[in-house]
């Protein structure tokens, strides 16, 4: 179980060993000293400057061009419960002796900038203007790349997808096709106790302010939810009623149409929902794999270069690999009406292993390969894209378990 200490006990304890204390060690003290202590985790302290960096942080990430001091308190409380998963992370991988280069960083920063139309150097200056570190977004990549890199080491070859998984999920998508089913994504804030929770309330609500001022929900997802949708940007997919929470489930029931419903509380917290669509049993979809290339620089001729070099699906990425000017991202198994009126148009006058017309994105201008076209009521992913899709959720949840039990044998000590 995880240990909760008082930290005046803590305190008199250390003051009482008399260890001897280095110079560096003594400034670093002193410093978090006056800056007030959040949290020890097994022996780390976390200060309430950390705390603030990353509420501010994630506030910026999700879009707040600039966070108000209330915001910030709002969201304190996730900002501090992600501070000390990643502590544990990095505790769990030192163990293992995982290295995280610079360069891949640069990367991880480089991708999240190229989702805003920014470089890395760019987005870096932005968080300094704003009043965050940026070592504050490097510390959050260094953890979720050293940790993914774990897990999948100790567990990915662990995995075993049988045929008969195959089946039975394919089964269970195809009753359900048969059923009524909403499109959900969501935001889970991790609150294991009663205090925790109203922290959570209060957080969730802060972002589904942002969320209702144009934030995207799915970066909002992968930088704050602690559910194993994180990854794919909170998306649930396609669900029933049944599929899901009883008290998600009521509150879908519930929901007049598409859009982000209120904070819903659960046994081990708070969820942030947002309906996407809603589909009844006879109605007909046509779903596609898309590959959509971005050039970032914004120019039609980099564009038509690319798409000069481009003979299938299969030299899309290898292409964009090419030019740093070049973005590459897969859009897997969606239903052609979910991309809008001028998407579904132009993905529908297209034919498969084909480019679509050139059309113009926040962050330059793009294209989409249709590399998949399936129609009918029954559409349902090949038996290839299901078995991957299981074992990263499976992956998903072993991560997400191991962290637990981390949570559960470590020393925090909250202030």
């Amino acid at each position: 179980m995880v240990r909760v200490v008082f930290l005046a006990a803590a305190f008199a304890a250390i003051s009482a060993l008399g260890a001897p204390v280095s110079p560096a060690s003594a400034q670093e003290s002193n410093r978090q000293t006056l800056e007030g202590i959040a949290a020890i985790v097994n022996d780390k302290p976390i200060s309430y400057s950390d705390v603030r960096q990353r509420a501010r942080l994630l506030l910026l990430t999700i879009g707040a061009s600039q966070p108000t001091q209330e915001q910030v308190q709002q969201i304190t409380g996730q900002a501090l419960e992600q501070l000390i998963d990643e502590k544990l992370q990095l505790d769990r991988v030192a163990e293992y002796k995982v290295e995280v280069d610079r360069r891949e960083i640069d990367a991880a920063v480089q991708e999240m900038a190229s989702d805003a139309g920014l470089t890395g150097d760019v987005l870096r200056q932005q968080l300094s203007a704003s009043g965050v570190n940026p070592a504050s977004l490097e510390d959050q990549m260094r953890a979720e790349i050293a940790w993914n890199r774990l897990m999948s080491g100790l567990y990915g070859n662990r995995i075993r997808i049988s045929e008969n998984q195959v089946d039975d999920q394919m089964s269970r998508l195809r009753t359900a096709s048969q059923k009524t089913q909403f499109r959900i994504g969501e935001i889970f804030l991790y609150a294991p106790d009663d205090e925790t929770k109203l922290e959570a309330m209060s957080a969730a609500q802060s972002i589904i302010s942002q969320l209702q001022q144009g934030a995207d929900f799915r970066v909002a997802a992968q930088r704050i939810s602690s559910a194993p949708t994180s990854a794919a940007g909170g998306d649930m997919g396609w669900v029933t009623i049944e599929d899901i929470d009883p008290a998600i489930a009521e509150a879908v029931k519930q929901s007049t149409g598409a859009g982000l419903l209120e904070p819903i509380r659960t046994e081990n917290g708070v969820y942030i929902i947002l309906v996407g669509g809603k589909r009844e049993p006879a109605e007909p979809v046509t779903r596609v794999d898309l590959k959509r290339l971005v050039a970032t620089d914004g120019l039609e001729a980099s564009l038509t270069e690319a798409i000069g070099r481009i003979s299938s699906c299969g030299d899309v990425q290898s292409v964009a690999n090419s030019r740093s000017t070049l973005r590459v991202q897969d859009i897997n198994d969606i239903n052609v009406d979910e991309l809008g009126p001028e998407g579904r148009s132009l993905v529908l006058a297209t034919d498969v292993g084909q480019p679509t017309e050139i059309f113009a994105v926040a962050s330059g201008l793009a294209v989409m390969y249709v590399c998949r076209r399936q129609e009918g009521a029954e559409a349902l992913p090949s038996r290839e894209d299901l078995k991957g899709s299981l074992k990263s959720r499976e992956l998903s949840m072993i991560s997400e378990r191991e962290l637990r039990n981390a949570r559960r044998l470590a020393t925090i000590i909250y202030r």
